[in-house]
């Protein structure tokens, strides 16, 4: 698995560095962004791991370069900030996850895990059987959503959201439930990662946020389709 990491604190890279390759990871490291974007280019990734403050191209524009690119290995932000505003910006440009410095090293292994396992499924056939629901399709064996016969571009992490809430159509998916089914973590009530992909997910299926067809809100208990 090849992991890239774009971090100008050189301890911090080094650190990483020294234990994703022990859990046998080949590590892509730099510390500058036009170095990265190199790399982006040239070298075919299973995970970026980006520092948000970086000189040149902050994290968040290689963020949206990236998915700009259609490229949808999962991205992990690191940042220096624990304001709310800064997780929800890189989360809503396509990132994965994001972690706040200073962080345990395992803490960031368990992530990469994490997300690379989603990733990995998500470019493995199952045999899980299609979904349709009004005009949308969701092939869950060729890990594909359609949405009147044209594909809509998803990464792993929202495919998995649209799949779950749609598998329990009818029924009201709590936050904490969605987030623990497809996140795999515990859920924290402050957490607004579930929100900004549910967010996404309608953007992209070009749904009306206040009268939405597909992924409904149910005020103070989750999120349902119909």
């Amino acid at each position: 698995m090849n992991v890239l990491i774009l971090d100008d604190e050189r301890e911090i890279a080094d650190l990483v560095e020294v234990y994703l390759k022990n859990e046998n990871y080949n590590v892509y490291k730099f510390y500058t962004s036009e170095e990265a974007i190199e790399c982006i280019n040239k070298v075919e990734l299973d995970l970026a791991i980006l520092d948000i403050m970086i000189k040149g191209k902050d994290g968040f524009e290689i963020c949206k370069m990236i998915r700009n690119k259609k490229f949808k290995f999962p991205i992990i932000m690191l940042t220096a900030k624990v304001e709310d505003n800064d997780k929800i910006a890189g989360l809503t440009l396509g990132a994965d996850d994001y972690i706040t410095k200073p962080f345990n090293p395992l803490e960031l292994v368990a992530r990469v895990k994490s997300a690379i396992r989603r990733y990995t499924k998500y470019n493995e056939k199952n045999d899980e059987e299609d979904i349709y629901i009004d005009g949308l399709e969701i092939k869950r064996e060729k890990h594909k959503c359609l949405l009147y016969d044209k594909e809509i571009e998803l990464t792993p992490l929202e495919f998995d959201v649209l799949a779950y809430l749609a598998s329990s159509r009818g029924n009201v998916v709590s936050s904490e439930e969605l987030f623990e089914k497809v996140w795999k973590e515990k859920y924290l009530n402050n957490n607004n990662t579930v929100m900004v992909h549910i967010r996404r997910i309608r953007e992209k299926l070009k749904d009306d946020t206040k009268n939405p067809k597909f992924i409904k809100t149910v005020w103070g208990v989750g999120y349902k389709i119909e």
